[in-house]
């Protein structure tokens, strides 16, 4: 007779999932935004300094280049999302009754969009001469 020391179903061992089933997925999509950040963040910073002083017309120039406005966007893009992944771990251990903790996690998910939304409106806006 075989000895089976896990706890989980047959199913569970097929499909491979943990207790939060999407925990992998999750934890792979946060590193995969954190390395993302840093290279984007350093682009980011070189964009800010190359137009540090410089006035309005200037950025509406450094940011109609297709290249510069894809990599902001790209920033924006990944910056939101691996919060909302931060943040989301915060809330879903640190808040412990069931009906705040959804409450939090969906705020945290809109504010996600609506910060996101922004930003990317602000870039478009810029590139497209505004």
């Amino acid at each position: 007779m075989q000895s089976n020391s896990s706890m989980r179903t047959p199913l569970g061992r097929v499909r491979g999932l943990g207790s939060a089933k999407s925990g992998t997925g999750h934890f792979w999509l946060q590193r995969v935004t954190a390395v993302s950040n840093l290279i984007l963040t350093v682009i980011f910073i070189g964009v800010v300094i190359a137009l540090v002083g410089r006035p309005y017309p200037a950025a509406v120039a450094l940011l109609s280049n297709p290249c510069v406005a894809i990599l902001m966007l790209l920033f924006i893009l990944s910056a939101c999302i691996h919060m909302r992944l931060g943040m989301q771990v915060v809330i879903e251990d640190y808040v412990h009754a069931e009906g705040p903790k959804v409450l939090a996690v969906m705020a945290n998910t809109f504010f996600a969009i609506a910060v996101g939304a922004a930003s990317v409106y602000a870039v478009l806006k810029l590139s497209f001469g505004g």
